[in-house]
């Protein structure tokens, strides 16, 4: 089973529970805890349905994201609503933090504000709160999204306050977090959808924002709202920024998925598209699906097991070659050139839903076969490569003309010729320097390597190769635990060694 994405509203832990809204919908569906509730659940299947309906156009059959689900009375129909029909549906955790409404409204923190100096504070306060109640555990992420209930529009300093688009997190939990500034305009049901993304009423500014002067009306706002928090919910699956699609800010013609037609825009200042095609629409760019369809989130019964080794390893060889292998196979590499931060080319060997064998487990890569796939004005740029395995392990070549280059050749003492590998290791810690080691039982046939010592505490200090005539060769250093864990070399380990760990 895939894990899900869960569903939160935070609140402060002295919060009404309610959220800005204009005073005729507020008398019309209200704004309190149970509304926002079924608004957010909504703007959630539609972010499931969008990205199923992308990730079929892109190939990969409709996959999408999951949620945890709980047995309630619908709220998706109108007509579950009035018989109380009971259905399973997406469960929306109600969780309050440990900040009052007013520290989390503190304009220090208010992510728009120019002269806020703790900008990130808001995502940090979400965490601590999602790995007090979720109580992540050791190799089990949580994948979290979250509604932050109490952002408010100040009215005298023109911001939205309590509010914070970021997603990111680690290994315990991924987040994505959003303000709740745009809610009213979402659509609570079905019903609501075509009504929500055609709605031309303008925004009124005296109750509630017109979020980056893009929300100049109930429909654009819902846009901004529902597309900006999908966005943010991207980077909690591991997704970064892109020259196209949601993960730029294309989600600003979010509607053109569920309507097929448009209203007058205010951001735009002119008619509303009369009829929107599939090719009008925003989406998840190409190298998203790419993600998508291997993500432990998309994951189907039907799929294969995953080998547990995520690595992924390069071997430079002969004649500029460079071997590339990856144990759960390889998915994809993206090609950055020059100083680029968005990728802009990119190779792929993920092929649908895997019927012919999956991605390959071992690639061969030339520069002309990586050059010929750039713009002809990048082709003598330096080239990074960050390659992406099925198992969502990844490794970066910082310059692979470097990699393929004489630098890389070593003249073993046997005086055969050797490849340097891809450096091991990233520490920015003072001190830190590169090392590398031949090992002598590789070139000298008569030198027995009889085990290997691991020194240790948090983190890897150092590797030690010992040899059967007592002599030995150290990579890195004797830190950490006293004397280290030493693996002999030919026997079987005992069930419960303790094995060094390396954060």
């Amino acid at each position: 089973m895939s894990p899900p994405v869960q569903l939160v509203i935070l609140l402060g832990k002295d919060s009404p529970g309610i959220f800005d809204a204009v005073p005729e919908r507020v008398h019309r569906e209200g704004n309190d805890l149970d509304t926002a509730k079924r608004k957010f659940r909504m703007a959630a299947y539609l972010w499931q349905a969008f990205t199923g309906e992308q990730m079929y156009r892109n190939g990969f059959g409709r996959r999408s994201f999951r949620f945890e689900e709980e047995w309630q009375s619908g709220t998706l129909t109108f007509r579950d609503r009035a018989s109380g029909q009971m259905r399973s549906e997406a469960k929306i955790h109600v969780v309050r933090c440990d900040k009052t409404v007013k520290e989390l409204r503190d304009l220090d923190l208010a992510q728009q504000y120019d002269k806020a100096s703790r900008k990130g504070d808001l995502f940090n306060i979400a965490m601590e709160a999602m790995k007090g109640y979720f109580k992540p555990t050791q190799g089990q992420t949580q994948y979290v999204s979250v509604l932050l209930l109490d952002a408010h529009w100040d009215t005298n300093y023109k911001t939205i306050t309590g509010h914070a688009a970021l997603g990111g997190g680690s290994n315990e939990v991924r987040l994505a977090v959003f303000g709740s500034q745009a809610l009213q305009s979402y659509p609570s049901c079905l019903e609501e959808v075509i009504p929500a993304f055609t709605d031309c009423t303008r925004t009124d500014t005296t109750f509630v924002a017109n979020d980056c002067n893009e929300s100049g009306s109930n429909w654009e706002a819902a846009n901004i709202g529902i597309g900006a928090h999908l966005h943010e919910t991207g980077h909690m699956l591991g997704c970064p920024h892109q020259e196209s699609g949601i993960m730029l800010r294309d989600y600003v013609s979010f509607n053109r998925t569920f309507s097929c037609r448009e209203p007058y825009s205010t951001r735009t200042k002119s008619p509303g598209m009369r009829l929107c095609l599939p090719k009008d629409e925003c989406g998840w760019h190409r190298l998203d699906t790419l993600r998508f369809r291997h993500h432990p989130c998309f994951r189907l019964p039907s799929d294969n097991p995953i080998n547990g080794d995520e690595s992924v390893r390069v071997w430079p060889v002969d004649n500029g070659k460079v071997i590339v292998t990856a144990p759960t196979g390889l998915a994809f590499i993206e090609i950055f050139t020059g100083d680029d931060s968005t990728c802009h080319a990119w190779v792929e060997y993920s092929n649908g839903d895997g019927s012919s064998g999956g991605p390959p487990r071992q690639v061969m890569l030339t520069e002309n076969d990586l050059k010929s796939r750039l713009a002809e004005d990048r082709k003598n740029q330096k080239m990074k490569l960050c390659m992406h395995s099925v198992g969502q392990g990844d490794h970066t070549v910082e310059d692979f003309g470097q990699l393929t280059s004489k630098s890389s050749v070593v003249k073993l003492p046997n005086g055969q010729i050797g490849f340097k590998g891809s450096q091991l290791g990233t520490s920015q810690q003072a001190g830190s320097r590169p090392e590398q080691v031949i090992l002598e039982s590789a070139v000298k046939q008569t030198k027995l390597l009889t085990s290997v010592k691991v020194y240790h505490g948090f983190a890897v200090d150092g590797i030690e190769f010992l040899y059967e005539d007592l002599t030995s060769q150290l990579f890195g250093k004797r830190g950490g635990q006293p004397g280290g864990s030493e693996f002999p070399l030919g026997m079987e380990l005992p069930f419960d060694s303790n094995y060094p760990e390396s954060y």
